[in-house]
């Protein structure tokens, strides 16, 4: 089956709903609002985007159209479903590895176990990358690409191709540095903060001591004063 490209609405909807299914399974499937939430949350996410219910409602509607979602009545709302394994034909572990590169952008094989422990616990690296392996060579269309290492990197990353080839970057974030692989974003971005500040104080000092040296000069080469 030759699938079209799907928007980053689409993958964003379709992969809130596989990671749904395994982390709240007593609500799934999602209404409307719970997956509109779900696409917009700050975390687990990237990009982070900001979708209304038109903007996700659209997205449901086109992935029904691909058999991607199937719609039930629960109550008073109606509820969602993906069927991202019986479309792709693809085992419950690839679907999960998927869902999570749909969500998080490109990661390494590592990443990917970490990330996808709630959705599916993988016994080592060796194993996601086996599966990674077989969704890059599908007879019938790859699925995720490896690809090229980033300069400084040790490991390669791997993206999904539902919604077309990935723009392939040449160049890394400072973040990425060797030597930065143990620090949070947040932690570096705090030492940035921190040495700023301290620049500023020496900045402050060397203007003081200036000043004083100044004063000081300026005592010195007076005449003394004659009562």
């Amino acid at each position: 089956m030759s699938l079209p490209v799907l928007s980053l609405h689409d993958t964003r909807v379709l992969g809130v709903l596989v990671e749904k299914q395994h982390t709240v399974p007593d609500t799934y499937p999602l209404t409307l609002n719970a997956l509109v939430a779900g696409c917009n949350q700050k975390t687990s996410r990237d990009p982070i985007v900001n979708l209304d219910d038109a903007a996700v409602q659209a997205a449901i509607d086109r992935l029904k159209t691909l058999s991607f979602v199937v719609e039930s009545s629960g109550g008073r709302v109606m509820r969602y479903a993906h069927n991202v394994e019986r479309v792709l034909a693809i085992p419950k572990q690839s679907a999960a590895l998927l869902a999570v590169l749909m969500l998080r952008g490109p990661q390494t094989a590592g990443e990917l176990r970490i990330n996808s422990e709630r959705l599916h616990r993988f016994a080592d690296i060796s194993a996601v990358e086996g599966f990674l392996n077989e969704l890059a060579a599908r007879s019938t269309g790859a699925l995720v690409v490896e690809l090229p290492r980033l300069p400084g990197t040790r490991e390669t990353r791997w993206a999904q191709l539902l919604a077309g080839p990935p723009a392939i970057e040449t160049t890394m974030d400072a973040t990425n540095a060797p030597g930065y692989d143990d620090a949070s974003s947040a932690e570096i971005a705090a030492l940035a903060h921190r040495v700023d500040a301290l620049q500023g104080e020496v900045d402050a000092l060397k203007t003081q001591i200036a000043l004083l040296c100044a004063e000081l000069g300026g005592s010195a080469t007076a005449k003394p004063a004659i009562d």
